[in-house]
C-alpha cells in the first residue's frame, strides 16, 4: 500500500469517527533515535492524553499503523509508547532532512482517535562513500600552476551534522585541495601548485578523504591517479659527445663503420629518433658514408682513398 493510500485510509478513519462520535483529538509529537533497542520508551501516552493508566485497559486502547511494520506499541500497564521494531531512518526516509512515523491511537467508550507523530532522529551510522573507488586524471606536462580539476562528490546517507562536512588530501608536492560549500553540498577541486614533469614522475597517486560531522566522525576515501601526459620537451642526446673511428682506405662499400646511440626521455612519437648525417660544407667527400635512419648504423659508401682526401668528420 502506498503512502497516499495509507494517509487516505487514516483520514477516512478519522472522518468516520468524527461523523459517528464527533470526536477526533489533536496531535502529539515525540522523538526517538533510529537503531535503538526494541522496547525503548518513546513517550507516555497516558500522560499525553490526560488519562489514568487504568483507562487504557478499560477503554480498549489500540495502536493503528498505516504500514506493514508495527514500529511502535503501547504498554497498557504503564502507558508508555515503546519501540516494537528496528527502525532504520535511511530505509524510511532516505536523505530527507525530516523523518516521521505516523501512529494512530484509538480509545473506545467513548471512541477517540489520537494522532501521534514520532520524529526519527538520525545517528551517524553511515560512512561517506564515493560512487567509484578510483578517479583518474590525464593531465599534460604543459598544465600551468593554478589550473583546477573537479573531483567527485562523496555521498552520505546520514543527514544534518552527520553528513559530509569536509574533504582532505594526502600530502604531496604538486596539488592542493580547494573545498567549497554550497548550502548542504560540499565541492572539492584539485589545484595544481607545481609544474608536472613526466620524466621525473609519470604517475602521481593521491588519496582524498571525505569526513562527516558526527561525533566521532566517520570518513571514506577516494584514490586519485594522475597520469602525466608527455609533451615534446626533451631533445635527443648521444651516448658520447664525440665519436672517433679509424677506417682502412680499402674498406668495402656497405661495411659497418660504427653504430650511433641516441636517447630521448620523451615517450611515444615524442621519443622517436631519426638519424641523419651532415658533413662540412667544403668537404668533397659527402658520399663516403650513409646512416640507417632507424638504427643509427653508419656504413661505408663508395671508394675511400686516403691519398685523395683527408679524414672527414660526420655529425649525427
Amino acid at each position: 500500500m502506498g503512502l497516499c493510500d495509507r494517509r487516505t485510509r487514516v483520514w477516512i478513519q478519522c472522518f468516520v469517527l468524527l461523523y459517528s462520535w464527533g470526536l477526533c483529538s489533536g496531535q502529539t509529537i515525540s522523538s526517538v533515535s533510529e537503531e535503538v533497542d526494541k522496547g525503548t520508551a518513546v513517550g507516555n501516552i497516558a500522560k499525553d492524553l490526560n488519562l489514568n493508566v487504568q483507562d487504557l485497559e478499560s477503554r480498549g486502547f489500540e495502536i493503528v499503523t498505516g504500514s506493514n511494520k508495527r514500529y511502535f506499541d503501547i504498554n497498557r500497564e504503564s502507558g508508555l509508547l515503546f519501540v516494537n521494531e528496528r527502525i532504520d531512518r535511511e530505509m524510511l526516509c532516505q536523505n530527507s532532512v525530516k523523518c516521521f512515523v505516523n501512529v494512530e491511537a484509538i480509545l473506545k467508550n467513548p471512541t477517540n482517535l489520537h494522532h501521534i507523530e514520532v520524529n526519527i532522529l538520525d545517528i551517524n551510522d553511515n560512512a561517506p562513500s564515493f560512487r567509484n573507488s578510483i578517479h583518474i586524471f590525464n593531465i599534460t606536462e604543459y598544465a600551468s600552476p593554478g589550473e583546477r580539476f573537479s573531483l567527485p562528490k562523496a555521498q552520505d546517507m546520514d543527514v544534518g551534522s552527520n553528513s559530509v562536512k569536509t574533504y582532505k588530501l594526502s600530502p604531496n608536492e604538486h596539488f592542493s585541495l580547494d573545498v567549497q560549500s554550497g548550502g548542504e553540498q560540499m565541492f572539492a577541486e584539485l589545484v595544481l601548485q607545481k609544474p608536472l614533469d613526466r620524466e621525473k614522475q609519470a604517475v602521481i597517486k593521491l588519496i582524498m578523504t571525505a569526513v562527516d560531522g558526527g561525533k566521532p566522525p566517520i570518513s571514506g576515501t577516494l584514490q586519485i591517479i594522475v597520469n602525466v601526459i608527455d609533451v615534446n620537451d626533451n631533445s635527443p642526446f648521444f651516448s658520447e659527445q664525440l665519436y672517433k673511428v679509424q677506417v682502412p682506405e680499402n674498406v668495402p662499400s656497405g661495411a659497418t663503420i660504427l653504430t650511433l646511440n641516441a636517447t630521448d626521455f620523451d615517450e611515444g612519437v615524442n621519443g622517436d629518433i631519426v638519424y641523419s648525417l651532415t658533413t662540412n660544407e667544403d668537404s668533397e667527400n659527402t658520399e663516403m658514408f650513409s646512416i640507417d635512419p632507424q638504427s643509427g648504423v653508419v656504413i661505408s659508401k663508395g671508394k675511400i682513398d686516403y691519398e685523395e682526401s683527408t679524414a672527414d668528420s660526420c655529425t649525427g
